[in-house]
């Protein structure tokens, strides 16, 4: 897997002209990101949209828009931020919604401005089905699908496997049988994690084996997320003749909804050393929180890379790395650095736009992150939020 940016976005950034800690995202290894899904979408045929579950940082919506064909959410939040925020109110992009399961009232507010709703059980399709089809005669463009399971797992981390045993997410084929399918008209179906085309390869064919006798009722397939399209490495012209082969084999318009390949390389997280301690080994406690500010950390679980910082004895001077919390598993690895460390250094943790801001949280009371955009062309740098007491509080009651 080649990780290696296109080119050193963040080589120039000064992490002393942000307060800490701060999230930044460069403007120009977005849309670099953005060209390469764009390209994909204009060559394949498919229609790509933007996961707002891994990326959520709205402030760069209008942005998204330019490039991709609309966002797809994770329940009603998400939807209603893409809706606003992505292009769905003013420029007709598309907004599709997933969810394991959903309330009566929020279903209801979805219909008026969702394009795709995909429901995970034929229990609620069946108990919400009047509803949907009576807001479909309202808007024309509504459509209905189902997740599929197709019970074929290509997740290396169990958590993220959502084909797992026993997984509570999609429908599995003997599911199928006896079941009218009116109203639907297309199928969703999600398998990857980090990943390239090879894994995506054989999960469309698990699809047909298992769910080729539906494909010529639907109308459309979404192929789901964990693309890695944005990769150095990726088989890009691998994806688009097998996206452009699928379609016109069964008659069906693909859609594509990566997360982090939109925010791959576009961010950094600006931490700062508060103090310095020692128990067996040298330690440095942060205002970088594994649990409050980067928790894929301890679930995953995986060590972030730091700028200039290298393995444990690689360079002379190591650290275990802590932030403030009480939790004593609040670790976010250990490091070596050339030289030693000292209070008020900054520390820059690459690879932290997706998965981060949408996770954060405010256990302790630590403060959540503040929210930077650069752009590495012109050095311009934009506050884009700071967050406070009142953050905190008005979570509470």
């Amino acid at each position: 897997m080649d990780l290696t940016p296109r080119r050193d976005y963040f080589g120039e950034f000064d992490p002393s002209r942000v307060p800490t800690p701060c999230f930044v995202v460069d403007e120009i290894a977005l849309r670099d990101n953005l060209e390469v899904l764009a390209d994909v979408q204009q060559r394949s045929g498919a229609k790509v949209l933007a996961a707002l579950k891994a990326f959520s940082m709205f402030s760069v919506g209008h942005i998204v828009v330019e490039y991709l064909s609309g966002t797809c959410a994770s329940g009603i939040n998400e939807a209603k931020l893409g809706f606003e925020e992505y292009g769905g109110k003013d420029l007709g992009k598309e907004v599709h919604v997933f969810s394991a399961g959903y309330k009566e009232q929020e279903l209801e507010e979805i219909l008026q401005f969702a394009h795709h709703v995909i429901f995970n059980s034929f229990s609620q399709w069946h108990r919400y089905k009047p509803m949907c089809l009576a807001a479909q005669k309202k808007r024309s463009e509504l459509r209905f699908g189902l997740r599929i399971n197709p019970e074929h797992s290509e997740g290396h981390t169990p958590i993220y496997d959502p084909c797992a045993p026993c997984s509570h997410l999609g429908i599995v084929r003997s599911l199928f049988e006896d079941e009218d399918l009116t109203g639907i008209s297309g199928l969703h179906f999600h398998t990857l994690c980090e990943q390239d085309f090879e894994p995506l390869q054989r999960t469309i064919a698990a699809v047909e084996k298992k769910f080729g006798d539906l494909l010529p009722q639907i109308e459309w397939i979404n192929f789901g997320g964990g693309h890695h399209i944005t990769r150095r490495d990726y088989q890009v012209e691998a994806l688009i003749d097998a996206v452009k082969g699928f379609s016109k084999k069964h008659n069906v318009q693909v859609y594509l909804e990566p997360g982090e390949a939109v925010a791959l390389f576009c961010g950094v997280l600006v931490g700062e050393v508060i103090d310095l301690t020692w128990n067996g080994k040298q330690q440095a406690i942060l205002d970088v929180s594994a649990t409050c500010h980067m928790p894929d950390v301890i679930e995953m679980p995986y060590r972030p890379e730091i700028t200039g910082a290298s393995l444990p004895q690689e360079l002379p001077h190591a650290y275990l790395l802590g932030g403030q919390s009480c939790l004593a598993g609040d670790r976010i690895g250990e490091y070596s650095f050339a030289e030693p460390l000292n209070i008020g250094d900054r520390l820059v943790f690459e690879e932290m736009a997706y998965y981060t801001m949408v996770k954060t949280n405010t256990f302790n009371g630590i403060p959540l992150p503040s929210i930077a955009l650069w752009n590495s062309d012109t050095d311009e740098l934009r506050m884009i939020k700071e967050f406070g007491y009142e953050d905190f509080r008005n979570r509470l009651s």
